[in-house]
């Protein structure tokens, strides 16, 4: 299955109601994902840009998207999500991009 990257930032206003009343979210984020069939693998709070980040296993980037547009629509959190890819994924792009590449015909030619 698909591993993806996301980079979540809470609203201010559930900063504000962590900080009240500190709780451990990292059981209601598997739940929410595990309800979908994807799985949380890492989940990391942090400081900067964003307020942490979390590795998912999803069956698919369609999956990945609703999960996305599910919690994005509560307006409590963003995410920024990205897919990863193995070593044996990139090889397989880079193979297809030439043969791509080999039939691109250059703007002006």
């Amino acid at each position: 299955m698909p591993k993806f990257l996301s980079l979540f930032s809470y609203s201010e206003g559930s900063l504000a109601a962590m900080i009240d009343n500190p709780t451990d979210r990292e059981p209601e984020v598997r739940a929410v994902l595990e309800a979908v069939g994807a799985r949380l693998e890492v989940f990391y709070w942090m400081f900067g840009a964003h307020d942490g980040v979390a590795i998912v296993v999803a069956p698919d980037s369609l999956t990945m998207a609703a999960v996305s547009a599910a919690i994005s629509s509560t307006g409590t959190v963003r995410a920024e999500t990205h897919e990863l890819f193995s070593t044996q994924d990139i090889r397989t792009i880079l193979e297809t991009a030439r043969r791509a590449r080999q039939n691109f015909i250059e703007p002006g030619q």
